[in-house]
């Protein structure tokens, strides 16, 4: 296993399980790192790549828009082949920030949070694909706490992060965030802590791990299993439940 990517709802603690997890398997973390990289790249900030980060299409093509086109620098290496100046801004960005999560992937042992590398990255085996949950409250009262803010700040910038992040991925990647099959694992913190979420992940690394000797058409739920012994009886709701003729409207 190479890499272990975390997609999280703002305030769920994912971007510290993210850390804890890192620090627990002596691998590297890629977060923030990533953004800085991709502004190197571009020739901008670190703090204006931070302000388009996970937001909308039409968000990063506004800004791009008043950036300067030019050659991509030789260092990118096949980033730079993939996206030559005459194309979009914006794809350029995407190619970039592509090109960046890739190799950060291929270098193994790297903890990866958001930067749409559960989509990104979605084709791997080599690859643990993390989802961190929780309900709404909990997270409010997290950010509320980490943030110094009041409960409707704290409510307010929850929702903000959580749109642009869902409206990014679907915008972009053509994804809906809560799609469960884009992850192997999904951790609601408002039942587990963080630290037993860290433990859960890390066995979930070893299992996925285990499968990577096996080729893909034999891994799954019938990996294993003998045929029941008899016929599987079906209990289904009463017609006026399944009935969706328009006589039944």
């Amino acid at each position: 296993m190479r890499v272990i990517t975390i997609s999280r709802q703002y305030g769920s603690g994912g971007g510290e399980i993210g850390a804890r997890l890192a620090a627990r398997l002596n691998w590297r973390l890629i977060d923030h790192e990533l953004v800085a990289q991709v502004a190197h790249e571009l020739g901008i900030t670190e703090r204006t790549a931070q302000e388009r980060d996970e937001y909308t299409e039409g968000f990063i093509a506004r800004l791009l828009s008043r950036m300067p086109v030019y050659p991509l620098t030789p260092a990118i290496g096949s980033a730079a082949e993939l996206t030559p100046y005459q194309q979009t801004d914006e794809h350029r960005y995407q190619e970039i920030l592509r090109h960046v999560v890739e190799t950060a992937a291929d270098s193994g042992q790297v903890v990866m949070t958001g930067r749409a590398s559960q989509v990104i990255l979605a084709g791997r085996r080599d690859v643990l694909h993390v989802r961190i949950v929780a309900p709404l409250q909990a997270r409010i009262a997290y950010v509320a706490v980490r943030e110094g803010l009041d409960e409707a700040g704290a409510q307010a910038r929850v929702q903000l992060k959580d749109r642009d992040r869902s409206r990014y991925l679907q915008t972009v990647h053509h994804h809906q965030v809560d799609d469960p099959m884009l992850y192997d694992l999904v951790i609601n913190t408002g039942v587990l802590s963080l630290d037993k979420a860290v433990e859960l992940i890390g066995q979930a690394l070893e299992g996925k791990a285990e499968a990577l000797s096996l080729p893909a058409e034999q891994v799954g739920p019938a990996r294993g299993l003998a045929r029941y012994a008899g016929r599987p009886g079906d209990i289904r709701p009463p017609a006026h439940r399944t009935d969706t003729s328009p006589s039944s409207s």
